[in-house]
């Protein structure tokens, strides 16, 4: 009796066993997973308020940049007016040149005047030295043969005299004629030379300013678009953080549902090693009654139960499908396996000015790709650098992890699965940002966040 009570005990244990074997977080309890799930929820609280820092960030650089624009607009009508009054200005200028071209002929008919007079002026001044300076009109006038001649002799000697005086005073006009001529247009050109010298200064610096206002709307643009994918980041962030606080809540069902079916196995198995006691306590009352035929009765029981136990050894094993894929590598021991087969041929650090946050393990062919523990599916979808990708949450002795599976040609897992260790969630591909096909590989020991501040080298925990 005592045996059967350890042989149904064992039967216990390997039914216990055997639905701990299901596969699982790895939670060291569901407190562990509330405090991630917590963590989780703070670390979301925490990307939302950045989201709204960014978006206040975006907004205030797009209204300077509206106002930079603005000011852009004012400082090009500005310069368009400059140029309508420059082109005024050499309009002016040129019509001033005109004016100095024609002046020009005008004063070359002055001069000829002026010469003209001046020979006049000259053979008068002979004259006046030859004779002394002393003109005798008396004997001008005496010398007359009659009154007529008398008096047309005086009208000669007024006209002539009139007529010298007649050719000073034009003389003297003709010249300051000519000298306020020269210095009118002249100080018109000259004005208007410095007003067109204003003006093209004013234009340059107007110019100068809409360099300023262009190079200050390009680098707004610039920080726009910096935030604006600091924002896309954060907000792929806030979506994986969802996931995983949506996987979180997963594990811990499936860890009440796996205590449940526990307590349900632990009480079905004390419930039948209950009714098991007492069949032994009536048939050991029985053959204490009748030792003989207890004992027949015990022998032939033994020789059924022996029977049985042949026949239930015969019994052909249940199979197991075994087959795998060659270049499925071998499951290891460690808390993480490797996710396919093939070389690292690019490791975690700096790449290409940027951080190359995980490992990259190239193949040929039709290589699958595992999970490299197990865990719930957070995410699985196509992203413009992952490609398709798929993200697996862990929860492995109280810490939580994250890996990250991408550039797949296809995903066989969706979100919300429950995977083990070693089963396959996709195919090595060369989807997204790639360039050739090669699997990239992350390790976070917590979340994944757009910073990947907590990625940690893979090839410190899986098998090289």
């Amino acid at each position: 009796m005592k045996k059967n009570i350890i042989a149904m005990n064992a039967s216990i244990m390997i039914g216990l066993g055997s639905l701990l074997a299901v596969p699982s977080v790895h939670a060291e309890s569901i407190s562990d997973l509330e405090k991630q799930k917590e963590s989780i929820q703070e670390k979301r609280s925490g990307v939302e308020s950045n989201i709204s820092d960014t978006e206040k960030k975006i907004d205030n650089l797009q209204d300077k940049q509206m106002t930079a624009e603005e000011q852009i607009d004012a400082i090009e009508a500005k310069i368009a007016e400059s140029d309508k009054k420059i082109d005024a200005k050499n309009a002016e200028i040129t019509q001033t040149k005109k004016e100095i071209e024609a002046l020009k002929k005008e004063i070359e008919v002055l001069k000829e005047r002026i010469a003209k007079r001046n020979e006049v002026l000259k053979e008068r001044a002979l004259s006046f030295q030859e004779t002394g300076g002393d003109v005798n009109y008396l004997e001008v006038l005496f010398g007359s043969s009659s009154f007529g001649d008398l008096v047309d002799r005086v009208g000669a000697v007024a006209t002539i005299a009139e007529a010298d005086r007649d050719i000073l005073k034009q003389h003297e006009l003709d010249k300051k004629d000519l000298e306020e001529k020269q210095n009118a247009v002249e100080t018109k050109l000259a004005s208007l030379e410095v007003a067109k010298v204003e003006l093209l200064e004013i234009q340059k610096q107007q110019k100068q300013q809409k360099q300023e206002k262009d190079a200050l709307v390009k680098k707004l643009k610039e920080q726009t678009k910096k935030h604006e994918d600091e924002k896309m980041g954060l907000e792929e962030e806030k979506e994986n953080l969802s996931a995983q606080e949506k996987a979180i809540k997963s594990a811990i069902s499936l860890e009440h549902q796996r205590l449940a079916e526990l307590e349900a196995a632990r009480k079905k198995a004390a419930a039948e090693a209950k009714k098991r006691a007492e069949q032994e306590a009536a048939q050991a009352a029985q053959a204490a009654k009748a030792a003989k035929a207890a004992s027949q009765a015990s022998q032939s029981k033994q020789q059924s139960s022996s029977g049985s136990s042949a026949k239930s050894s015969s019994a052909p094993a249940p199979s197991h499908s075994s087959a795998s894929v060659s270049s499925v590598p071998a499951v290891s021991s460690g808390t993480f396996t490797r996710p396919s087969a093939g070389y690292v041929s690019s490791t975690m650090g700096e790449r290409w000015n940027k951080q190359h946050a995980g490992i990259d393990i190239a193949a040929s062919g039709t290589v699958p790709v595992v999970a490299a523990a197990d865990g719930i599916v957070s995410r699985s979808y196509f992203s413009s650098s992952y490609g398709n990708v798929v993200f697996v949450t862990h929860s492995i002795s109280g810490q939580q992890w994250t890996t990250v599976y991408a550039h797949l040609s296809s995903r066989q897992v969706s979100e919300g699965a429950v995977v083990a260790k070693g089963q396959q969630v996709g195919i090595m591909g060369n989807t997204g940002h790639s360039f050739g096909q090669h699997l990239h590989f992350e390790l976070h020991k917590g979340a994944w966040n757009y910073s990947k501040s907590n990625a940690v080298n893979p090839l410190n925990y899986i098998p090289n």
